[in-house]
């Protein structure tokens, strides 16, 4: 999704985050050594490289009472956390009255020069630590050895995080909540975020709803066998790979042929679709080529046999053939030219 190897941190901003939000004590610090800026980027923005959606700010009256949408425009024309940052972490204590909601530690970080789409961007990284990892300090061989057993921040992805991409408006936010079960403050009260309308997000929504409707709704229209369920979504998956641009009728056309039940199937589905998840897709879009590769995993090409075989099926579903012998036992032939 991102790039960050080049980029780097312009300031950081510390703050322990308790139940008593009156704690005033914070770290601010500008300038890091290669090795700590380093390791720094890794922690913060390569658990970005996991996800597959962008958003945008939103807000059900105006876009202008978004706070965090008001407080990072404060920050991009002035360049500086200094009299941001607190308000950031004012918005969050009011965010964040659920009662499961845990303490922790509070990182806002600025970036520049992170690289999203081909193109060079600053940033605003905000980051909550609520589970630190557990590691072991080797003994100071100088003094009397002693193993120390600590808790820190390492590589592990974090509990809440959101990175906010100055782009052209709407700005482009990546967001993540690994403890999303507990509470849906971070994403619906803190940050107050929506799928935003690009390439990427069509990419992926049109991917997600081509697999449902071959794997879920197909069946209960159509006789359609585990292996052409799987030929259709290979034929998916395939044109989405070759293709740069989507052409929604072409791809009608390479998956389905000119099944024309099949097509105003799928058309019908994909307009329900769109309504339940309150999404729009268009039918022509820059195909996202990197949101393929993460989707192409979840497109399952394997055939499961009882718990004896598993087949796995990448190409001609034609040298694929399904039996039954006289004493109801089923059976699949399989032709091929090379063995290894």
């Amino acid at each position: 999704m991102i790039e960050y190897k080049g980029a780097s941190i312009k300031e950081l901003y510390f703050q322990k985050i308790k139940e008593d939000s009156e704690n005033k004590q914070h770290l601010v610090q500008h300038e890091f050594s290669p090795s700590e800026e380093e390791t720094l980027k890794s922690i913060f923005l390569k658990p970005f490289d996991g996800t597959i959606n962008t958003y945008e700010f939103t807000h059900s009256v105006d876009l202008d009472l978004n706070v965090l949408y008001q407080l990072t425009r404060k920050i991009e024309s002035e360049g500086s956390l200094k009299d941001t940052a607190a308000g950031i972490v004012s918005h969050l204590n009011t965010s964040s009255r659920h009662p499961n909601i845990k303490e922790g530690e509070l990182f806002i970080v600025k970036f520049s020069e992170v690289i999203f789409g081909g193109t060079s961007f600053d940033g605003l990284g905000i980051f909550k630590i609520e589970k630190k990892d557990a590691f072991l300090e080797t003994p100071d061989w100088t003094k009397e050895p002693t193993l120390l057993f600590k808790e820190g921040i390492g590589e592990k992805k974090l509990d809440k995080a959101c990175l906010i991409l100055f782009t052209e408006d709407p700005y482009t936010v990546l967001a993540y909540d690994n403890n999303s079960n507990e509470a849906v403050y971070w994403k619906n009260d803190f940050i107050n975020l929506d799928f935003k309308k690009d390439h990427i997000n069509d990419t992926n929504h049109f991917l997600q709803m081509t697999k449902t409707y071959i794997t879920d709704q197909m069946p209960e229209e159509f006789e359609v066998s585990k292996t052409e369920q799987i030929d259709l979504l290979n034929k998916s998956i395939k044109y989405f790979k070759e293709a740069e641009t989507f052409d929604k009728g072409e791809f009608e056309l390479s998956v389905f042929g000119q099944e024309d039940e099949a097509i105003n199937s799928f058309r019908f589905f994909d307009k329900q679709y769109q309504e339940e998840m309150d999404i729009d897709l268009s039918d022509n879009f820059q195909i996202a080529s990197n949101s393929v590769k993460k989707q192409a995993r979840i497109f399952k090409s394997v055939l499961k046999l009882d718990k004896n075989f598993h087949v796995y099926i990448h190409g001609n579903r034609e040298l694929i053939e399904r039996g039954e012998e006289p004493d109801g036992r089923k059976f699949y032939k399989i032709y091929y030219d090379n063995e290894s």
